[in-house]
Parts: structure tokens; sequence; C-alpha cells
């Protein structure tokens, strides 16, 4: 009996050592992948306003300008603007998780002709090159980065020193984006009409996407690991709130959802939206919800459409604004 107790201790005294080598090579791993996902890979932008009007061969030049505004937690953010008609509603276009605003130039640009509505095309946090913040939150901050876009578009005077926009505004949104604009819409009235692309379930399906696009890894054990180091790394801004928790909390807007073939995942949580916007206000009116999900392509692989492919993307969400904005 005394030899297999000092037989057990040297072993746990063995094993201690690695089991300790083991976890902090864990951590060290987590602490790395979230790193990682935080700050998403940034590239040269695919087009600008300078280079756009080249590209389409009008032979004039555009009339987008580069702003800043402040967020609301005193971070500085930045985006592109084109002005509509004086008084016109507003459109803010929201990229996906890895991309930047020039990936959603194009259709921004086709919606101010079709609407007279001024455009805002902001990076999200973290995103376009050389980013004014290193790190995305998978959308906590980012809803109210959205909320402090909209109070700038709200701060604009025209040319007769009258508001530049109206009272509405609309939110195209891909992915990240679409789930900031549900924040977002959350919290503002005046937001009213929604165009929501490939919108995941929560924080946690954004998390996994990223995880799942850095390390090329779609183990279920490594997942939740770095769900839990995401969630101890914002501490108590990360609240995994539910898309449908959201968009039962809006109210009657004005919705298009979209999904294309190209990602069954949030295609089908897409899908799972649609009755969570069956609200009933005390006037007795009901949300507007339009869908297209049955798309060959999604806004995640848009910029990469053939002529043909983005038009028949673009065409829904082009009408839908003009139906619900101008």
């Amino acid at each position: 009996m005394a030899t297999r107790r000092r037989f057990g201790k040297k072993l746990f005294r063995l094993l201690v050592p690695i089991l300790i080598i083991l976890v902090v090579a864990l951590i060290i791993a987590l602490v790395s992948i979230v790193y990682g996902i935080t700050r998403p890979p940034r590239r040269s932008y695919l087009v600008t306003p300078a280079t756009f009007s080249t590209l389409r061969g009008t032979g004039r030049a555009l009339k987008v300008t580069e702003e800043t505004w402040p967020n609301r937690d005193g971070t500085a953010a930045r985006g592109w603007l084109l002005r509509g008609v004086e008084g016109a509603p507003a459109v803010v276009f929201l990229h996906r998780y890895g991309g930047d605003r020039s990936l959603l130039l194009n259709l921004g640009m086709k919606v101010n002709e079709a609407t007279g509505c001024t455009i805002l095309w902001p990076d999200l946090r973290a995103h376009g090159l050389k980013p004014t913040v290193q790190c995305t939150s998978f959308g906590s901050s980012e809803g109210n980065d959205v909320l402090a876009a909209i109070d700038f578009l709200r701060s604009l005077k025209g040319e007769r020193h009258n508001q530049q926009i109206g009272d509405r505004v609309g939110v195209y949104g891909v992915e990240l984006g679409a789930y900031a604009a549900l924040r977002a819409a959350s919290v503002d009235a005046g937001i009213q009409v929604l165009a929501l692309d490939s919108v995941p379930r929560n924080q946690d399906e954004l998390v996994d996407a990223a995880v799942r696009g850095d390390i090329r890894v779609n183990t279920g054990a490594l997942l939740f690991l770095a769900r839990k180091a995401t969630r101890v790394y914002f501490l108590k801004q990360y609240d995994n709130k539910g898309s449908c928790d959201l968009a039962r909390a809006l109210g009657p807007r004005r919705i298009l959802l979209l999904a294309g073939q190209d990602n069954a995942q949030l295609r089908e949580s897409t899908k799972s939206l649609i009755s969570c916007f069956e609200f009933t206000s005390s006037l007795g009116r009901l949300s507007a919800v339009e869908t297209r999900t049955d798309l060959p392509l999604s806004g995640l692989t848009l910029p990469s459409a053939t002529g043909e492919e983005g038009e028949n993307y673009d065409r829904p969400v082009i009408d839908f604004f003009v139906k619900n904005l101008r």
C-alpha cells in the first residue's frame, strides 16, 4: 500500500508540470485567437470615389467627401458621404466583418441615383485601412457607432442652411453590419427602413465565423473556448443579444431580409428572423417584412459577382429603398 502511495505521488508530481504547461499553452493560444479575430484583416480599398467614375466611364467626378465624426464612446469614426436632395432621407451602408466601406460603394451610388437620398458609408470600427479604432467588438459597440453616424447625419446642414436629411433614416447592413443595424434600430425609432443581409443569430455566431476564417478550424470545443475567451476579453460589453429579441423590440418598421446560397448557416438564421418582426403596436400596425432569401449570392460575395449577378442582387435593394424612402 505504501509503495502504491509513493508511486501515486511521483506520478502526480510528474503530471502537474505537464498539465500546467498544457493549460498555459491553451491560454496563450486563446489569447492569440482572440487578439487575431478582434483585429480583422485589412486590405486596400477595392474602389474609391476617385476611381469610381473612371470605372463607370462617366467622366464625371463624384461629389463624395471623406468625413469624420465622434462615436458615442469618444473614439473617432470615418466614412464617405454623398449628399442627396436637401430634406430627403438618408441611408447608411454597413459592411460585413473583414470588409470595408468600398465593398458597398457601387450599391450606395445606385440607391442615391434612384432616391435622391444622402448616403453614408462608414468603416466599422477596426476595419478599413489604418482604422482609428483597433478592435472590433462584434456588434456591441458597433450598434452605438451606427447611432453616432446618424447623429452626424442629423447635424448636417444643406446649402440653404436647412437640415440636410429628413426625419426618416434607412440602413443597409451585411452580417456584422446587419447585426449592428438591428442594435441601433432597437434604440432609435427614426431608423424606419432596414435592408438586412445574412443576419447572424447573435454575437457568438460572428465570433465562430471569425475563428473559422482566421485559423481554419471548425472544432466545437475550440469554438466554445474561443467564445468564452472573447467574453472575458470584453467583459460586460459582450452581451450576446439575440437578433430575434432585437427584432421583436423594434415596433413597426419596413424590413427587407436578404440571404443567398453562398452561406447556408446565415441563410437559415436570416429566414428564422421573419416571424420575429411580427409585432403589433397599440395602433394595430404591423412591421412590413419583405424577403429575398433565395438569391444565388448574398452581400457577402457581392463584390466578386458578375455584372448580371450583381444587378440581380442590387435591383431588389434599390426598389425597396425607392418604395419606402423616396
